[in-house]
C-alpha cells in the first residue's frame, strides 16, 4: 500500500454498540476504528495506476462496488469524462467484480486490483491513501481558536470524547459574519448504511446555510452529499475520502447584505475547499438551505449538526474578515 502522507491512526477501543445519539437499527453496525471495520474496511479505499484511478466501496455482507475513473482519482487527474461501476463480492481470499464491460474482469486481493481485458491484457492498480494538503494547518495571526483539543469552551454544550475530539451536535457561542474557517472531520464506517444514513452531519453557517457532511465516498457528488450546499448546489467534484479518514473543509464566507429596510440586496457568497480542492468557487447562496433559519442581517454561529451519528471534529479555527 502506498501512502502519500503517513498519519497515525487512532485505534482507541471504542464500542461499536449502537448507543451513540439517536437509536439505530441493529442491522446497521457502526465502526469507529479501522480494526473494528475488519477486512471490509481494509479492502475499501482508493487505487491507482498510470492511466486512472478506482474507488472500492464496502456495502456490507461481503458486497462491494468498484468505481473506475479515467485519468486518475477525483481531484487528482480524473478528467470527469466518465465514471464506470462494477459490483463485487468476496469469494474466498479475494473480491471478484463483474458488470463493467463484456469480457473484462476485475479482482481485488491484498491491496492490488487486477484487471483482465477482453484482449487478454492484464493491468494492476495499487492502493493509495491520500491526506488533505490542509490537514493540520496552523491558524494564522488573529484567528480565533475554536477547538484545539484542550477544551470545548467555545461551544454550546460541546463534548470532547476520550480522544479529545469534538462530537457533532453543538454550535459556537460566538456569532460571526464574514470569515475564513478551517475544520477537520471524520465520519464513521457504516457499510450497511445508505444515503443519508451513512454518517450524516453538517457545517451550518450562521445556522442558515449547510455544507453537508456525509460518508459519500465513491458516490456521484450530489447537492445532498458530502460537500453539497444542501438543496442548492452539488460540489464541482466529489472529494470525499473513505470513512474513518480525516478530511478538511476550508471555507471563505461573505454574509448576505441587507438594506435599512431589511431587504436583501446581495446574496451570501461562499468558497469551499474539500480536502484542498475547490468544490464551490465564489458560489452565491440564494436562500437558506434545508432546515436553516431564515436569512437576515445579523451574524450567527457555526453549527456542527448532530444527527445521532458519531461524527467528530478537530483543529477548528476562524479568521474574521
Amino acid at each position: 500500500m502506498k501512502h502519500i502522507t503517513f498519519q497515525p491512526i487512532l485505534t482507541l477501543c471504542l464500542s461499536t454498540v449502537l448507543c451513540f445519539g439517536a437509536a439505530k437499527k441493529k442491522d446497521v453496525p457502526v465502526f469507529l476504528t479501522p480494526s473494528e471495520g475488519g477486512a471490509d474496511y481494509q479492502d475499501q479505499g482508493e487505487y491507482v495506476n498510470d492511466w486512472g484511478g478506482a474507488q472500492v466501496i464496502a456495502l456490507g455482507d461481503n458486497q462491494f462496488r468498484l468505481v473506475l475513473y479515467p485519468g486518475g482519482l477525483p481531484g487528482a487527474g480524473w478528467d470527469q469524462s466518465s465514471r464506470n461501476a462494477a459490483e463485487g463480492k468476496r469469494e474466498g481470499g479475494s473480491i471478484q467484480f463483474s458488470g463493467y464491460r463484456d469480457g473484462w474482469s476485475h479482482s481485488l486481493k491484498k491491496g492490488v486490483i487486477t484487471t483482465n481485458s477482453d484482449q487478454g491484457d492484464v493491468y494492476t492498480m495499487n492502493k493509495l491513501v491520500r491526506t488533505s494538503p490542509t490537514m493540520g494547518v496552523k491558524p494564522p495571526t488573529g484567528a480565533i481558536i475554536l477547538m484545539d483539543g484542550s477544551n470545548a469552551d467555545a461551544w454550546v454544550k460541546g463534548h470532547l470524547d476520550a480522544r479529545n475530539l469534538l462530537a457533532a451536535g453543538t454550535k459556537t457561542s460566538q456569532l460571526f459574519k464574514d470569515f475564513r474557517l478551517h475544520l477537520e472531520f471524520k465520519t464513521p464506517f457504516k457499510p450497511k448504511g445508505r444515503g443519508q444514513g451513512r454518517g450524516k452531519s453538517g457545517v451550518y453557517i450562521q445556522d442558515r446555510y449547510e455544507v453537508q457532511v456525509l460518508d459519500s465516498f465513491g458516490l456521484e457528488g450530489k447537492y445532498n452529499e458530502c460537500g453539497g450546499l444542501y438543496t442548492q448546489a452539488a460540489p464541482a467534484v466529489n472529494m470525499c475520502f473513505p470513512p474513518l479518514t480525516w478530511q478538511t473543509y476550508d471555507i471563505d464566507f461573505k454574509a448576505a447584505r441587507f438594506d435599512d429596510s431589511g431587504n436583501k440586496n446581495h446574496n451570501a457568497i461562499i468558497t469551499v475547499r474539500h480536502n484542498g480542492v475547490v468544490i464551490h468557487d465564489r458560489r452565491e447562496i440564494t436562500a437558506k438551505t434545508g432546515g436553516g433559519k431564515p436569512e437576515g442581517p445579523t451574524p450567527g454561529p457555526i453549527q456542527l449538526q448532530g444527527h445521532g451519528n458519531p461524527v467528530f471534529y478537530q483543529n477548528i479555527w476562524i479568521l474574521e474578515m
